[in-house]
């Protein structure tokens, strides 16, 4: 068997997983603004959520959930809205979408996960809620597309769906993660960031499937930037059912190594296509320090680099000011001497370095122009201090951005 593919569809392609959506008209007309996934049976949970002090309350909700180790059944996620700032009324919200899966489904409550992106500080209208629903329990589907259209309707600013399923061997049975994921604006995070929900046929113990989760986040969904908001919904939840029958991950060994890699390339991707689109972004903007004196180091100095306003505008306008890149650097924290410090601009056009040892290097601008309008674009740091590297990505500033994010209540 293959050790780990890439297949078609997204959190419908683990065995034992439903999904279906809605327009259930919560703030947008004429689109689909709820998603629903289920599974067969109660599955195992792991998460991680928002470390921005003001949560939404969906967020509370769910990270109790994941953290009493109760099994979940249920994702309920609604679009236009965010639950935040709403106090007990946003708690009243999460509890009568939870009784409404109960009543639809006959699955109970307390294994029902709800989850809410949009505008901070307005009222959910609990109405259209139970109505959704109600109309998403009779269209569950195990196709594909029911899985996108899930992925579809989660969107906000979001230019298109991102979804992934790729396949793998436990042992001599195969089994499959898929994921879903939203997010293009108020991306930050400092633990995931956005939306992003992940299903697993997998049998795998909680505790190893957090740990997972955990390394898996830090190295993906941790390491990308848009606009340096942390998001007060930030929610990552993985759901495992059990369904491929393979023998229970139990300790570390070859069968945790090769779920934590799948774990691993789903949350990469689902990272890397929201890095890209990013409110207005026309490109996507990756930065790979390789050499640091820690891994530390290194991921403070990729971070910096891709959440400069002044690199992203440079990203923008196709300009090889490596300076912005270096003065990024200068201020993440990390200690280093410039005089070390090698740097390339790269891309499917080609390599160019333009700093080596503290000396700028003479470069041909037209050969910087051309690798700078790629559409994938990446700033590669060599410390030369050590031997620890890290990958970020992030996304260009444009003019864009400020229109959208200048009237997005309305």
């Amino acid at each position: 068997m293959e050790k780990m593919i890439t297949i078609d569809g997204g959190v419908t392609a683990p065995k034992g997983f439903k999904a279906s959506s809605t327009a259930a008209e919560i703030k947008y007309k004429g689109r689909e603004d709820m998603a629903m996934i289920c599974s067969e049976v109660p599955c195992t949970a792991a998460g991680t959520f928002t470390k921005n002090m003001v949560k939404a309350a969906c967020v509370k909700w769910d990270r109790e959930m994941v953290a009493s180790g109760k099994p979940v059944q249920a994702v309920v996620i609604n679009s236009g809205i965010a639950n935040a700032c709403t106090g007990e009324e946003g708690f009243r919200a999460c509890r009568k979408t939870a009784e409404a899966v109960e009543k639809a489904l006959g699955v109970p409550a307390d294994t029902v996960a709800v989850a809410s992106t949009g505008v901070i500080g307005m009222q959910l209208p609990v109405d259209k809620l139970e109505k959704g629903v109600a109309d998403m329990s009779k269209k569950l589907s195990h196709d594909a597309e029911s899985g996108t259209m899930a992925s579809k309707a989660i969107m906000t600013t979001d230019t298109v769906n991102k979804e992934i399923a790729v396949r793998f061997t436990l042992g001599d049975r195969e089994a499959v993660i898929g994921g879903m994921s939203k997010g293009s604006g108020m991306i930050h995070p400092n633990m995931c960031t956005m939306l992003a929900f992940l299903t697993t046929d997998a049998d795998i113990d909680r505790e190893l499937m957090q740990k997972a989760v955990s390394e898996a986040v830090d190295e993906s969904f941790n390491m990308i930037t848009v606009d340096g908001d942390t998001s007060t919904n930030d929610t990552f939840m993985l759901l495992a059912n059990g369904l491929a029958g393979n023998k229970k991950i139990v300790s570390e060994d070859e069968d945790y190594l090769s779920f934590k890699e799948a774990l691993l390339y789903v949350c990469t991707y689902l990272a890397k296509k929201m890095a890209g689109d990013g409110e207005g972004a026309t490109k996507l903007f990756e930065a790979v320090v390789i050499n640091a004196k820690s891994k530390e180091d290194a991921r403070k100095l990729a971070r910096s680099i891709v959440g400069s306003n002044l690199s992203k505008a440079a990203i923008f306008g196709c300009d090889a000011n490596f300076g912005r890149f270096l003065c990024a650097m200068g201020y993440s924290g990390a200690e280093f001497d410039e005089n070390d410090v090698e740097l390339w601009f790269e891309s499917s056009e080609g390599s160019l370095k333009v700093f080596e040892h503290g000396v700028p290097l003479s470069f041909d601008e037209d050969t910087a122009l051309k690798i700078l309008k790629a559409e994938h674009v990446t700033v590669k740091v060599n410390m030369n201090e050590g031997d620890f590297p890290a990958t970020a990505w992030g996304c260009d500033l444009t003019y864009d951005y400020v229109k959208i994010n200048a009237d997005y209540r309305s």
